[in-house]
């Protein structure tokens, strides 16, 4: 049985793995640098679970750390699939401690509703209080 244990340790973050697999397997990343991947990652509270010394899944909480959280850049490698990781990366975002008390998490997802639903995330209540400034050509 393998073992799979948390980490929001960024030293063992491999930033090019991350990034490959964004630009690569993601919907929503794949025109993004890798600078850009490693900005994103600098400025937010990322989770990686790891099998052993194996990169198995990602996230990272875009946050002020005292009234919302932004949950994204969430996956799973497809090896690790089906064993709950993306359950046991949601859950430990929502226990960090530095996660506490905060009015609102949201995210933004195509097809990973089910998951997210699990964790109380629900389509918004008010979307007609909520905008948006796009920027297509920003990468």
């Amino acid at each position: 049985m393998v073992d799979f244990n948390v980490t929001t340790d960024k030293s063992r973050l491999d930033i090019a793995e991350i990034h490959r697999f964004l630009v690569e397997e993601s919907y929503w990343a794949a025109e993004r640098t890798l600078e850009q991947t490693r900005i994103a990652i600098e400025n937010s509270l990322c989770f990686a679970i790891f099998a052993g010394k194996e990169f198995a899944a990602f996230g990272r909480v875009v946050t002020d750390k005292a009234t919302f959280a932004y949950v994204g850049d969430v996956f799973v490698k497809v090896p690790f699939r089906g064993r709950g990781l993306g359950k046991m990366l949601i859950k430990e975002m929502l226990l960090h401690p530095e996660l506490q008390g905060l009015r609102r998490w949201i995210l933004a997802t195509r097809d990973a509703h089910s998951l997210y639903r699990q964790f109380g995330f629900s389509d918004l209540k008010f979307p007609e209080r909520w905008m948006e400034r796009p920027a297509p050509n920003a990468y």
